[in-house]
């Protein structure tokens, strides 16, 4: 099973990723995570991400399509993977499918949880995180039994700064303006399916479930 889970931010991409990820026996793969790791590692592709970084310039997207090739040959991608907040433009899109061409591979599902755009502000500016584990909370949805305290680990929770309604309105807006292209590149080529991400988080995961069998 080989997934791209698309959706804007808050819309519970994350949440749902982790909890197929754990149903499936497939790894969750986050570019930043990756990038992260493949700099540590020293991997050729890494050593190109941390000089671009160094100088200030960007990490390019076959520097990053790379390090997904690199991860994907890893062993406990054997049995698939959930590509998360990658392809985020047409051109990245574009040169994932022909990486994964030439391994005899393609992508399987592309789903898109898709959410309002005023209930998605509601939500990101009353979230926390646990600083331990990543477990999510809401101060209206989703409230911990402790204030401030993780209930699965007892961690400390954390408010991300750039979670005000003025950036997250912005993030939003940016996010749909990248990826509509994306979406109509995938919804082409008949492997799109779209998931109403306002249902109930658990609904919302069975739906998943329904569409990848």
């Amino acid at each position: 099973m080989k997934l791209i889970l698309m959706g804007p931010p808050g819309a519970g991409k994350g949440t749902q990723a982790r909890r197929v990820a754990e149903s499936y026996g497939v790894p969750q793969l986050s570019t930043g995570d990756m990038l992260r790791a493949a700099v540590k590692a020293g991997t050729e592709v890494g050593q190109r991400a941390k000089a671009a970084m160094e100088s200030g310039g960007l990490v390019t997207d076959d520097i990053v399509v790379g390090i997904i090739a690199d991860r994907i040959g890893e062993a406990d991608c054997g049995k698939g993977f959930i590509l998360d907040g990658f392809p985020r433009t047409v051109a990245q899109a574009v040169a994932l499918d022909a990486m994964l061409a030439e391994r005899g591979l393609h992508i399987d599902h592309v789903i898109d949880i898709a959410a309002d755009t005023e209930a998605l502000v509601s939500r990101i500016t009353g979230r926390s995180t646990c600083a331990k584990c990543g477990e999510g909370y809401h101060a209206v949805h989703k409230k911990p039994a402790v204030a401030g305290v993780c209930d699965k680990c007892g961690g400390n929770l954390t408010t991300r700064a750039d979670d005000n309604e003025e950036t997250v309105r912005n993030r939003l807006a940016v996010y749909h303006q990248q990826t509509a292209p994306v979406i109509d590149h995938y919804r082409n080529g008949g492997t799109f399916r779209t998931v109403d991400g306002m249902l109930p988080m658990d609904t919302v995961y069975t739906e998943l479930c329904a569409i990848l069998g």
